[in-house]
This record gives C-alpha cells, sequence and structure tokens, in this order.
C-alpha cells in the first residue's frame, strides 16, 4: 500500500488579508513533511472560479515548487484540466515534461474534465461532450510527449500541424496516466482505456472491493485498450484523514473540514452561485446536521470507525480494509475546510509513526507479485493499442518562413 497527500487548497469565507498566501505555503510545507516521513505522492487538483472549494487553478506551478523542495516524493496532477478550451494539449504536454524534468522522474499526470457550470461554462464547454472532448485530448497529448515529430491532428475539438513538441518527459514512454472517477461508470472507462483509477468517492472497503474487481476485471480483458504508450494498472482512493491518540480530539480536528468538503462540491453542481459572493460555508454551516458533539459521543459506541477520522488503531483498520479489498494506494484529504496546519502536521507525523511502517513493508512482495500478473495482460493491452503512424523523414513538411518576414515587412499587420 502506498501513501499519498492531496490538495484542493480550500478556502472558506470570510478571507482576510494574506490568507490565500499563507494557505499555499502551509500547504508547500506539508508536502515537505510528507516527503521527509516517507509519504508517497503528492496530488494537486486543478478548477476553476470555485471559490472557498478549491482555490488551485494553477497545479503546475505549485506541483513545479514542491518538486524543488522535495526529493523522493511523486508530484501528481490529479488531475489536470485537459480540454483544449482550458488548456491547449501542446501546452499540456509541454508543461507535463518540463514538470517532469525539474521533478527527475517523479510525476504522474491525472486526466479530468470538470463537473460544475462555473468551470465548464466559463470555458464555454458543452457539458455533454466533455468527456468525449476530454479522452480525445488526453490520447494526442501521450502523443505529443512520445513522438517525434507530432505528425500533427486534425479533430473534433483541437486541431494542431505537424510540430516536435519539447521537452520530452524524463519518464519512457510518459509519466503515468490516471482519470478522476467518481462512480461505477468512471472506473470502468479508465480500466478500458488502461490507466489508474483515482477515486473521488468515500468508499466504505466493501464497496471499494466492488470497484476494483470490476477495474481488473477489464483491464484482463480485451476490453483495455491504452489511450496512452503504457498501462496504468493502479487504483488510487480518496479518505479522510485525521489522526490523533484520542478519537475524540481527532473528530474535533477534522471531522467538519471533511463534511464540508463533500457539500460543497454537490452545492457548486446543484445550486446556482453568484461570482465573487459566495457562501458556501456559511450555508454548509446551517445544513450541518449533527454537531461533533454528537458525533463523538456516537463514536463512543462502536469498536472503531471506517471513514479514516480517528486513532492509529482506527486507521490501521481502515488501511487494511482497503488493501484486502485490492486498492493500491490511498490519498488523505487532510487539508478541508478549516482544517489547522498544525493539526494536519501532526496527523501526517503520527500516521508515519505508527501506521505507516507495516504497510511500507509490504510494499516490495505485493508490487511485484501484481506485477507478474499482470505481465500478459498489459503486453496483450498495448498489442491492441492503435497507434498514431508516424511520418517519413520525406513527409516532414517543412515550415516556411516567409509569413514571419511578410508580417515584419507590413509592421505586424
Amino acid at each position: 500500500m502506498r501513501f499519498g497527500v492531496f490538495y484542493e487548497h480550500q478556502l472558506p469565507r470570510p478571507w482576510g488579508p494574506g490568507d490565500e498566501a499563507k494557505l499555499f505555503h502551509e500547504a508547500l510545507e506539508q508536502v515537505v513533511l510528507a516527503d521527509k516521513l516517507g509519504y508517497d505522492y503528492a496530488w494537486e487538483v486543478e478548477h476553476h472560479f470555485l471559490e472557498e472549494y478549491s482555490h488551485s487553478s494553477a497545479p503546475e506551478v505549485f506541483l513545479a515548487a514542491a518538486a524543488a523542495l522535495t526529493k523522493n516524493i511523486r508530484v501528481g496532477h490529479g488531475i489536470r484540466q485537459v480540454i483544449a478550451n482550458y488548456n491547449h494539449p501542446a501546452r499540456t504536454a509541454e508543461g507535463l515534461a518540463t514538470l517532469d524534468i525539474i521533478s527527475k522522474g517523479r510525476l504522474d499526470f491525472g486526466i479530468g474534465e470538470g463537473a460544475t457550470r462555473l468551470e465548464l461554462g466559463g470555458f464555454h464547454i458543452p457539458a455533454r461532450e466533455k468527456r468525449a472532448m476530454a479522452l480525445e485530448a488526453a490520447e494526442q497529448i501521450a502523443n505529443m510527449m512520445v513522438m517525434e515529430p507530432y505528425p500533427g491532428y486534425e479533430g473534433k475539438t483541437f486541431t494542431m500541424p505537424c510540430r516536435n513538441v519539447v521537452p520530452k518527459p524524463v519518464q519512457t514512454p510518459h509519466p503515468p496516466m490516471w482519470m478522476a472517477c467518481t462512480n461505477r461508470d468512471t472506473i470502468k472507462i479508465a480500466a478500458s482505456i488502461g490507466v489508474g483509477a483515482l477515486a473521488f468517492s468515500f468508499l466504505d472497503p466493501e464497496e471499494a472491493r466492488s470497484w476494483a474487481d470490476i477495474y481488473y476485471g477489464i483491464i484482463k480483458s480485451e476490453q483495455c485498450v491504452p489511450i496512452g504508450h503504457s498501462v496504468n494498472a493502479t487504483i488510487a482512493m480518496v479518505s479522510n484523514f485525521s489522526v490523533h491518540a484520542d478519537r475524540a480530539e481527532a473528530i474535533r480536528r477534522g471531522q467538519e473540514g471533511f463534511e464540508f468538503f463533500s457539500y460543497a462540491i454537490n452545492a457548486l453542481v446543484a445550486h446556482d452561485t453568484r461570482p465573487g459572493r459566495s457562501s458556501l460555508f456559511e450555508d454548509f454551516l446551517k445544513s450541518r446536521a449533527k454537531q461533533d458533539d454528537e458525533i463523538i459521543a456516537a463514536s463512543k459506541m462502536v469498536e472503531r470507525v471506517a471513514n479514516g477520522i480517528g486513532t492509529p488503531d482506527d486507521i490501521r483498520r481502515h488501511i487494511r480494509g482497503f488493501q484486502d479489498a485490492g486498492v493500491d494506494q490511498v490519498i488523505f484529504l487532510q487539508q478541508a475546510g478549516r482544517n489547522r496546519h498544525a493539526h494536519i502536521c501532526e496527523s501526517l507525523e503520527l500516521f508515519a509513526a505508527e501506521v505507516m511502517p507495516e504497510f511500507k513493508a509490504q510494499v516490495a512482495e505485493r508490487e511485484a507479485k501484481k506485477a507478474k500478473e499482470l505481465a500478459p495482460y498489459i503486453e496483450a493491452a498495448l498489442k491492441r493499442k492503435k497507434r498514431m503512424a508516424p511520418l517519413a523523414d520525406a513527409d516532414i513538411p517543412i515550415v516556411g518562413a516567409s509569413v514571419a518576414r511578410a508580417q515584419v515587412n507590413q509592421g505586424g499587420r
């Protein structure tokens, strides 16, 4: 089992001067700490215009800073908005390769499309076409990172002439690819295109087992036709995360924030929004069904909790349930709502000291066994891939300079 930390950069109102800057710099401090403690991944989402819920609109900048400050932890786009309206595929390919170089080959690349009208409407993306647009772009991004030169593309959502997209990434053929998954349908899509599943749904271990069975069943079948030039057969599940020796204190420190996380994304999808005048956190507090004291009292009536909030023993059992279900990585959502920086750091340290070693000791054996089991299926899947034909040298077009000269002669008109 591997472990990651995850960032939306949530900032509930009211905002004070310097609050955004403090949020970003504290998150970087947390990633540096996670690196020192032996966590495996630092994931950063990309969202636009989602006040309070996510101020992470330029993940490539944050991840570059994180890569420069760390040595071992992998940095992951979890996810990058790949539709051309958000980010032209060539610009995404260039940014990914540059970040892979900066991080010395520690980059993972998750693909996403956005779900809210604030994002989709802000970039004039038809909601019904977003999935097809994202998959079309993602396939070409992978081609751009691999092919020299990229032959060019005439597609439904973007076109591009022949160009050699540089730089090229350190990892070959390209960084591991993932896809955001929020339900069984998207789990099926991720498996069918041979990418890792970033499961952004809070599941119990039994439901996680069902998702894993579906995912790996497709990976092993003829339905798997890779979108990239490699297969990343991996499932990562997002989990709440607040750890303390006293379960009640863990709940006090984390429960409200994680409830806000779930409330906010549902509200952004379902409710009308006035840009610049959001009231997400205020509305959340009014809607909250139970307060912390009630939740703490209920937790004392059971032997354990199973949602990632609790004592080291609670969390250990929580992780074992995911491991037994076939999950490969647990991603901790430690920064949510008004969760405090000091408490986040304490949770990271306590988990690393008392829970992580047991699972770290099993990683090499488990991953070697899995790789051996999946090798023939992955080989067969890559043979099914429909690859873009490279251009022969004689067919590579010459890009003339005459247009540029004419523009200069005409004063740039």
